[in-house]
């Protein structure tokens, strides 16, 4: 058995992100803060995920800074459908300003948009999906539903770990994983990569249908 192990809820339908009839446009949003200083953090899962799947398909070109759209962008085709990877160069907390810009500009909605981010309310060892919801407290999240509305898809990196501290959790979010947690990053973003994949390949991000549990 692998690291994560994938339970899928029966009684729960798939519910289509998008549909495909020509070329379809998909956007693919990961959270984090901009800066050497907050690489390796674990409120930069988003970005770490986002950035190993780019650099896993040749699909994808480099990634350019767009000063307009508050952002760095890369794209690739699969298929028919186009897919858009972006990246906010704003601090966490004004994420939204860049996702709503990005989609006004390419006319994305939000059930075309997907984003990856960290998830205190999830253990570390699980990812699980979503469409619309809450912030749960996420100050990114927050930013994108008071530009974009909450209905957008979510994958959800689970953070929580045994240290989080019951106040105040800044400090803790802004560390870097610990020795153990590093020793699983690779498979958290391989388990990252195949629920990308199957969004654009299946057409469909199902909501609350899966979960990779640590061993």
């Amino acid at each position: 058995m692998g690291l994560f192990q994938k339970k899928l809820h029966a009684d729960v339908k798939l519910a289509p992100l998008y549909t495909i009839g020509g070329q379809q446009t998909l956007l693919l949003v990961g959270l984090g803060n901009p800066g050497d200083s907050y690489k390796g953090t674990r409120h930069n899962a988003g970005f770490d995920c986002l950035d190993a799947f780019v650099a896993g398909h040749e699909e994808f070109g480099q990634w350019v800074t767009k000063k307009d759209l508050t952002c760095t962008l890369t794209s690739g085709l699969f298929g028919s459908v186009k897919v858009i990877c972006i990246k906010p160069i704003t601090f966490m907390n004004n994420s939204g300003k860049a996702v709503h810009s990005v989609q006004a500009f390419y006319k994305i909605p939000n059930a075309k948009t997907i984003v990856i981010h960290d998830e205190l309310a999830l253990p570390f060892g699980q990812i699980r999906t979503s469409i619309g919801g809450s912030s749960a407290g996420h100050n990114g999240i927050k930013s994108l539903i008071a530009h974009c509305g909450e209905d957008f898809g979510r994958v959800r990196i689970g953070i929580d770990n045994a240290q989080k501290p019951t106040g105040d959790t800044k400090d803790f979010v802004l560390k870097s994983f610990n020795s153990t947690e590093k020793s699983h990053i690779n498979a958290l973003l391989r388990e990252t990569e195949s629920i990308l994949i199957e969004s654009i390949f299946q057409h469909k991000l199902t909501a609350d249908t899966r979960s990779f549990i640590l061993d």
